[in-house]
């Protein structure tokens, strides 16, 4: 979708009064005051307080120098007052004063980026990237502040839409946008041990170099992919494998256990033999196989089977418009939609408890 088209889909963490997408090419720099009420060292944006995003701000919180200054956006109010209560209860337990691990709610994303040096955005899907990016830019030049923004999207979004977006925030010169999808799921973000793979110019080592001080706030490692736009492809590109080794362990463990083997020994022998992957080991199927997998507390949790829709549904965009061939990609799109008309809400491991009713059905 052109970034000039309106935008049909409802914006995620902010308001806006026009659907249509139109940036200023002005490379004036504006030069305004910050709010002296701030009184920071530095001030953080972050944007998307989902189950990703509300662990990731939550890590991001504790670790940025308490003196520091967090501005957080959702649209979901009661994600937003939990985050400040709890950054609250977390300031009063460690006995530091009221100045300190400063949280400050904004009313849209245009107020967050206005006062952040680093803004951080993790939404849903491709429009919802949009429209807050279309909020932020939609007015005069961003006020200057004391180095060069920095937009980091954590989104799992298309390429081609990735890419718009750099180019409407580097061509009117409102800072620097880096495309950094994670993988690691929930737990990895809760535990700040995600993975961060990133898309920006090697030419700028100290951009690279930022982005990486930024990102392992949140994460374990991260990974400099290449240029613009390199990061969601390689995040595509591994969510294509795992939709695809999801499928396959659900199908293997159902084929196992009604062969007469034992789910835990069937998963053991996977494990220490050339199958083994992350759907049979971490997010095992099974129920009670793996206890902390989502399979043994009902699928609740985890990574949802409409996410692992979208992602599914944008590897194979990207793979078109590449021209490259997808052998189980259609195979893989109708059992995920099935799916997900069925179950949706739970954890894509879902798809053995589909195999299995199927089973029982024949």
């Amino acid at each position: 979708m052109s970034m000039s088209r309106a935008l049909s889909l409802p914006m995620r963490g902010v308001s806006v009064a026009s659907p249509v997408l139109r940036f200023s090419q002005s490379t004036s720099t504006t030069t305004r005051a910050f709010s002296s009420s701030l009184r920071r060292d530095d001030t953080w944006g972050f944007i998307g307080l989902g189950q990703m995003g509300y662990a990731m701000a939550k890590n991001l919180r504790a670790k940025i120098p308490a003196t520091d200054t967090l501005i957080i956006r959702d649209v979901n109010e009661s994600a937003t007052k939990r985050f400040v209560e709890e950054n609250q209860e977390a300031v009063r337990k460690s006995g530091a004063g009221e100045d300190t691990s400063k949280v400050v709610v904004a009313q849209n994303a245009r107020e967050v980026a206005e006062q952040s040096t680093t803004l951080i955005t993790s939404l849903p899907e491709p429009e919802h990237v949009k429209n807050v990016f279309y909020c932020i830019l939609r007015h005069d030049d961003l006020p200057a502040l004391e180095k060069e923004r920095l937009f980091i999207d954590t989104s799992t979004i298309d390429p081609a839409s990735s890419k718009e977006i750099a180019n409407a925030i580097h061509t009117t010169r409102q800072g620097r946008f880096v495309d950094a999808p994670m993988s690691g799921g929930v737990v990895g973000a809760r535990a700040g041990t995600l993975s961060f793979m990133f898309g920006a110019s090697s030419q700028n080592g100290q951009l690279v170099d930022r982005v990486q001080s930024v990102l392992t706030l949140m994460g374990k490692k991260v990974w400099h992919m290449g240029p613009s736009g390199t990061g969601v492809s390689a995040k595509l590109a591994n969510n294509y494998l795992l939709a695809i080794n999801n499928i396959a362990t659900a199908e293997v463990m159902n084929l196992g256990i009604r062969c007469g083997l034992d789910p835990k020994t069937l998963a053991d022998l996977v494990n220490t033999s050339t199958g083994r992957c992350w759907p049979m080991e971490v997010n095992n199927p099974v129920p009670g196989v793996v206890e902390t997998a989502p399979a043994s507390r009902e699928y609740e949790g985890g990574f949802g089977i409409s996410l692992m829709s979208k992602d599914l549904r944008l590897a194979i965009s990207a793979a078109e418009d590449s021209g490259t061939p997808l052998a189980l990609a259609d195979i893989a799109r109708g059992v995920y939609k099935a799916v997900e008309d069925e179950h949706r809400g739970k954890d894509f491991s879902v798809v053995y408890k589909w195999l299995q009713e199927r089973s029982v059905a024949q």
